[in-house]
C-alpha cells in the first residue's frame, strides 16, 4: 500500500508498506479520504513528544471495510465507516465519568498508532469492541463524514455552553474550527454570531457557514463593533477559535454579565502563560470554560449533523488533494489557504 510516513519534523515520505494483517478481532479499512488536522500540521513542523517515528500520521478519516476478523461481529466487507481516533481505556476515573476525553491512558490513531495518511488502516479488537469504528449508511458522503472528529470537537465545547434561542454568540477565529462553531452555534437557535478574524478572505469563507455578522479586527477595532451590535450590551457567549492570548482577553471583554466564555484553542507553548483581568470573571459572574477533544458519543452526534446536513461540510472542505500533495496540503493550512483540506486516498 501507499503510505505518508513521518520520520521527523519536515520529514515525511510516500512509500510502498505492506497492507497491515489483521487478527480475529481487528477490522482492516481501506481509507478514502483523510482531512487535515492543523496538529498534523504542527507535528510535520515540530515534532510531537507522544508521536514517535516512523508513524503514519492524520486521524480525521473516513473509509470502506476491506476485510474483518473473523470473531468480529456487527461489522461486514464493504460497511462505509467514520474513524473515531480517540482510543479510551474504557476504566479510569474519566472515562467512568463519561469524560473518556480526558482519559488518563488513552491511545490515539496517528499519533500513538498508525493513522489514516495511508491506503489501509488496521483497527485492533480494543478499538472495534469500545465503538470507535462508527458504521455509515450505505449512500453516506465518505468526504463530508471526514470532518465528523473535528465536529465533534465543537460539539464538546459547546455542550458546556449551552447555547439556546435568541443568544448572540462572538466567535473569534475564521478557521475551520470558528466555521464550525459558527454552523453549530445557529444550529442551536443562536439569533446573532459574529465572527471575526484578521483574514478577510477567510471571514468571507467562514462566514458563508450562517454567520451575521463579518468583523476584520485587522481594520476595525472588535470592542467596538461588537458593543456596536449588541447596543452595548455584550454577547451571551464567546468562543476563541484561535491561538492568540489577545483573543482571550477580548472574549472576557465582550460578554454580558452571567455570560459564559469557551477557551476552546489552546495556547502555543511557550506563550501559554496570559494575563487576564479576573474581576471581569468576579463582578460580572462569568463562566469560563476549556475544551479537549471528544468522545465517542459525540462522534456520533457529529456523523448525525452531518449526514442529515444540518452542518454543511461543502462550505468547510474546500480543497482535496491526492496523497502525493500532502506537504503541500500543510503548507496551505500553515498559511490559511482555504479552510478545510481533505487528501483523497
Amino acid at each position: 500500500m501507499k503510505a505518508a510516513v513521518y520520520y521527523g519534523p519536515k520529514d515525511i515520505r510516500i512509500e510502498e508498506r505492506e497492507i497491515p494483517q489483521i487478527g480475529a478481532g481487528d477490522v482492516l479499512v481501506r481509507v478514502q479520504y483523510c482531512a487535515i488536522c492543523g496538529t498534523d500540521v504542527r507535528i510535520y513542523n515540530y515534532g510531537q513528544a507522544n508521536v514517535v517515528p516512523p508513524r503514519i500520521t492524520g486521524h480525521e478519516l473516513t473509509g470502506i471495510i476491506e476485510k474483518v476478523g473473523s470473531q468480529v461481529k456487527n461489522y461486514q466487507t464493504g460497511d462505509k465507516i467514520v474513524l473515531v481516533p480517540i482510543m479510551p481505556c474504557g476504566t479510569c476515573e474519566f472515562c467512568l465519568k463519561g469524560k473518556s476525553n480526558l482519559c488518563d491512558h488513552v491511545s490515539t490513531f496517528g499519533y500513538t498508532l498508525d493513522g489514516g495518511f495511508a491506503e489501509y488502516i488496521k483497527i485492533p479488537e480494543n478499538a472495534v469492541k469500545r465503538g470507535n469504528v462508527i458504521k455509515l449508511t450505505d449512500d453516506a458522503d465518505l468526504l463530508g463524514t471526514s470532518i465528523t472528529e473535528p465536529l465533534s470537537c465543537v460539539i464538546n465545547g459547546q455542550e458546556y455552553l449551552d447555547i439556546g434561542l435568541g443568544d448572540t454568540v462572538l466567535v473569534i477565529g475564521a478557521g475551520t474550527i470558528g466555521a464550525m462553531h459558527v454552523s453549530l452555534a445557529k444550529a442551536r437557535g443562536a439569533a446573532k454570531v459574529i465572527l471575526a478574524d484578521i483574514e478577510q478572505a477567510r471571514l468571507e469563507l467562514s462566514g458563508k457557514c450562517g454567520a451575521d455578522y463579518l468583523v476584520n479586527s485587522k481594520t476595525s477595532d472588535l470592542i467596538a463593533e461588537v458593543m456596536r451590535i449588541t447596543e452595548g450590551k455584550g454577547v451571551d457567549i464567546a468562543i476563541t477559535a484561535c491561538s492568540v492570548p489577545v483573543a482571550q482577553e477580548q472574549a472576557l471583554q465582550l460578554v454580558r454579565k452571567a455570560g459564559k466564555v469557551s477557551f476552546f484553542a489552546g495556547l502555543p507553548k511557550g506563550n501559554s502563560v496570559n494575563a487576564l483581568d479576573m474581576n471581569i470573571v468576579h463582578y460580572k459572574e462569568i463562566s469560563v470554560f476549556g475544551a479537549y477533544g471528544s468522545t465517542i458519543a459525540q462522534n456520533m452526534k457529529a456523523y448525525q449533523l452531518l449526514s442529515n446536513k444540518i452542518i454543511d461540510a461543502g462550505k468547510i472542505i474546500t480543497h482535496v488533494l491526492p496523497l502525493e500533495q500532502l506537504t503541500d496540503g500543510f503548507e496551505m493550512v500553515k498559511k490559511g489557504q482555504g479552510l478545510k483540506i481533505a487528501i483523497k486516498l
